[in-house]
């Protein structure tokens, strides 16, 4: 893949969401359900593309940011970490800061207060998006992962209902590995691998996709929250 265009360092969000595109279905896997996880990448990152470069029907009907107001917005607001976030349910994409670290878990935040819960490049909670992922212990399967390996894990999704009852949701999973990718972040070479977690609980069947460098580091991931939120696909724009 050729070089993916930076801006003071950063990659642009409309190009870190078509190299999402490209790198997580360029990794290909024998296996069919990993086929399957990345081609609905593919179709529900392309509407996110259309609407952060201000293309599509969305874009005509309301002005749209370019994707380097994008980037100099939430650079000059916080010089902290940077991600980019495409919720799939709601249609939306944006910029989330960290606004805290604890213990390696880092709280990346929009300014209307939604926020993703990340350890390590894992989703671990969501606040502010409804129907959030109260907490997920991924301990097993974040230590396959970064590793980049496969084999067998257990993780468990915890959830709080309207009745602020706790509600676990145990799973089985099984990661597998993909072919290696290299490609440029930021200015800087990086290569990295495809991992593919796919998990069953009571029927439910989740499937999540990573691109894991060498040192353990998740700069691209496609996620799942919950039943009722879906996916999200994380690129990071500053470490």
């Amino acid at each position: 893949m050729g070089e993916i265009l930076a801006m003071n360092g950063v990659m642009k969000p409309a190009a870190m969401l078509a190299a999402a595109v490209s790198l997580l279905t360029g990794c290909g896997s024998s296996d069919e359900s990993n086929e399957t996880i990345l081609g609905q990448l593919s179709q529900t990152a392309a509407p996110a593309i259309a609407r952060v470069t201000g293309r599509g029907e969305a874009a005509e009907a309301a002005p749209q940011l370019s994707p380097e107001e994008m980037a100099a917005r939430a650079l000059a607001a916080n010089p902290n970490p940077l991600i980019l976030v495409n919720l799939e349910s709601a249609g939306t994409t944006q910029v989330m800061a960290m606004v805290g670290e604890n213990n390696g878990m880092r709280t990346y935040m929009t300014p209307n207060e939604q926020a993703l819960i990340m350890r390590g490049g894992m989703l671990v909670g969501t606040k502010g998006l409804g129907n959030d992922l109260s907490v997920a212990e991924v301990a097993n399967s974040a230590a396959l992962i970064r590793a980049r390996r496969s084999g067998q894990a257990s993780r468990i999704n915890r959830y709080i209902g309207g009745d602020s009852v706790e509600r676990p949701l145990p799973m089985q999973c099984s990661i597998a590995t993909g072919q290696g990718q290299s490609f440029a972040l930021g200015g800087a070479s990086m290569s990295a691998t495809q991992i593919v977690e796919s998990c069953d609980a009571s029927g439910v069947e989740v499937q999540n996709s990573y691109l894991v460098t060498a040192s353990g580091q998740i700069p691209v991931s496609r996620q799942w929250i919950g039943p009722e939120l879906g996916y999200v696909t994380i690129q990071t724009i500053r470490p």
